[in-house]
């Protein structure tokens, strides 16, 4: 077992590396990522200056949701590597003081994993069976699904087990992803199982995918999918636990975490956790307890508009939420789920009321309309730049999604027929996806691939511009204005000034201004407006995030950090 470092609080001032390894870098040119390629880029992660790394689902997999279905939780897809290759990505990792955190997958599984064949061969009745989610259809044939209910993907949630028994399984997501039946001591064991396994060769931490998920009521009678929908949007909105729906954000999955907790004791220090939890404010605070996960992603600021207000209302609620759990706030603006916060901030800001990730109108507009140009690239990266740079200044943890630190967009063009996204198949082109932010890596710009790999073409296709984003391209002095070295130089400040987790906001004649104190440290001044306003009398510019700061004055869609009087 790898030696870990023993302060036991790392992680909550982190800057934590999300890998999704598929895309990150090619070691033997098959066309897909794997942890060879990640273990040739450590020095790159170390000159990044980041904390730790969260590898996305690097599992054997069926590949039907990109590999968040999972077949085998204790192994390496084959496609990817080996446990030796993981053992030594982890040590060189390790030798440069990076952590590593992997991601858990425990909502549901692929439908290729042994348990779930084993189901359909055990069929109706069989303890086999009760691992899962398995119902009766509707109907004397009972060939109409159990309820009327819609996945995450779009389409029936219900499918019918193949095995002419009448039987239908229920999956959240895609047809290939079998939700597990957290009722059962056998899913349960098997999880601290997979826990054990991980920490035991030296993980730091562990990403919950779908954490609000996974325990549910199919023995109440069901609603309909009109009621079903009633009581999120009630649930979301009001975050009242007398509001109980039959599967998301159940008390009762607490308890699952509680257990989960008593594991991570086991090590020294502690294992952390961080939940991804789409639930109401008041409710997240659960899943961040020191008693549970430890840590909840807050995506407020990924869903936010460029607007100093909104950025204020954020990180009020969400250093609220963080101190009533005892846990540190996490800041994110990009992942493997969400569109890339260059193209985002590229798009004209839309109405916003309430908690942002609430809103569905703000939510299909930064989804769709991104298909249809234009976007203004350069306003896009501007916009990230500040925004990157205000977050880096909060107190808490921030997650950066690879490439951002590159400035790349969104990658549009990508032809039907090559996209891999389930929500694209089931919603037939309704809806993206979320592949153009899976786009592998350009390293080279002059290379085959752009250096993703040297042989066959990556597994998602990379336009010609993103040459032009290259690693190569971005490094040294002579590229001193890059993104890659804004990045470099954001993070290394950062650590030389990082104090306690407090802040003072402090007041600004404009409201489109967002200023704040890290005490006896560093202010942070983000001027959100167009145009170009005076910085505060007599303050030294650490860094900004255009790279400059004339007369005293810093331009509109700018943030800098200034020293401290």
């Amino acid at each position: 077992m790898l030696q870990r470092n023993p302060d036991p609080d790392w992680w909550r001032q982190a800057i934590i590396y999300q890998i999704y390894p598929r895309s990150f870098c090619d070691s033997n040119g098959d066309g897909i990522g794997d942890l060879k390629g990640i273990t040739s880029k450590v020095p790159y992660l170390a000159s990044l200056g980041v904390d730790a790394v969260w590898l996305s689902p690097f599992y054997p997999s069926g590949l039907r949701d990109g590999g968040y279905d999972v077949s085998d939780y204790r192994n390496v897809d084959p496609r990817i590597g080996t446990l030796e290759d993981f053992d030594e990505m982890s040590k060189a990792l390790e030798e440069v003081n990076i952590k590593v955190m992997v991601d858990i997958v425990p909502n549901h599984s692929s439908d290729e994993h042994v348990w779930f064949q084993d189901a359909l061969k055990a069929g109706k009745g069989s303890k086999e069976r009760e691992r899962y989610i398995f119902r009766d259809g509707l109907g004397a044939s009972k060939d109409i699904p159990p309820t009327d209910w819609q996945c995450a993907f779009g389409g029936p949630s219900w499918t019918p087990s193949g095995c002419d028994d009448g039987q239908w399984y229920y999956h959240m997501f895609d047809s290939s992803q079998p939700d597990w039946n957290w009722d059962n001591p056998e899913v349960q064991e098997d999880f601290i199982n997979t826990l054990r396994f991980w920490a035991d060769r030296g993980v730091s931490g562990f990403r919950i995918d779908v954490a609000h998920a996974l325990v549910k009521d199919f023995n109440s009678p069901l609603p309909n999918w009109k009621e079903m929908c009633e009581i999120r949007e009630k649930k979301l909105r009001n975050g009242n636990k007398h509001i109980t729906h039959p599967y998301m954000d159940r008390d009762e999955v607490q308890e699952i975490y509680k257990d989960w907790r008593k594991v991570f004791e086991e090590y020294n220090p502690p294992l952390f956790a961080v939940a991804e939890c789409w639930v109401a404010p008041d409710r997240k605070p659960m899943y961040a307890s020191s008693e549970g996960l430890g840590q909840a992603f807050s995506f407020d600021m990924m869903l936010c508009n460029f607007d100093a207000k909104e950025y204020r209302d954020c990180v009020k609620h969400s250093l609220k939420d963080s101190k009533e759990a005892g846990s540190s706030t996490t800041w994110v603006l990009s992942n493997h789920d969400e569109i890339r916060h260059v193209t985002r901030y590229g798009l004209p800001n839309v109405p916003n009321e309430g908690y942002p990730e609430f809103d569905d109108a703000f939510n299909e507009y930064k989804r769709s309309k991104f298909t249809k140009p234009p976007v203004d690239v350069a306003m896009g990266l501007r916009r990230a730049k500040a925004a990157t740079l205000m977050i880096l200044g909060l107190p808490g943890s921030t997650y950066i999604y690879q490439g951002e630190e590159l400035g790349l967009p969104e990658v549009i063009e990508i032809p039907d027929d090559q996209r891999q996204d389930p929500h694209f198949h089931r919603t037939k082109g309704e809806c993206p996806g979320r592949d153009g932010c899976r786009v592998p890596l350009p390293w080279v710009s002059t290379a085959k691939n752009f250096g993703f790999g040297n042989d066959k073409p990556p597994h998602l296709p990379q336009p010609g511009w993103m040459k032009d984003y290259s690693v190569n391209l971005q490094e040294g002095p002579e590229a001193s204005g890059s993104t890659l070295n804004f990045y470099r130089q954001a993070l290394d400040i950062r650590k030389e000034l990082q104090c306690e987790e407090e802040l003072e906001w402090l007041e600004h004649a404009n409201d489109e201004v967002l200023h704040f104190a890290r005490p006896g440290k560093w202010e942070v001044f983000m001027n959100a407006s167009k145009e170009a306003i005076a910085l505060p009398a007599g303050r030294k510019v650490l860094i900004s995030s255009n790279g400059q700061t004339v007369g005293g004055m810093i331009d509109g869609e700018t943030t800098a950090w200034l020293l401290a009087e």
